[in-house]
């Protein structure tokens, strides 16, 4: 998501680690409507996190 925020949607680091937990909600219920990670999901952001 950290990547997302930051690549795609133009915002700094810091803006991205000072959101408050209601913009954190928004932002992943906007870009996620399915609510919750799916196995799927975390499978592809631990293969992304592994070939960094």
């Amino acid at each position: 998501m950290f990547v997302f925020a930051v690549a795609r949607l133009g915002l700094a680091p810091a803006d991205f680690w000072a959101l408050s937990v209601a913009e954190w909600r928004a932002l992943v219920l906007a870009l996620a409507p399915r609510g919750v990670m799916g196995r799927a999901d975390l499978d592809a952001l631990i293969k992304q996190y592994k070939e960094q």
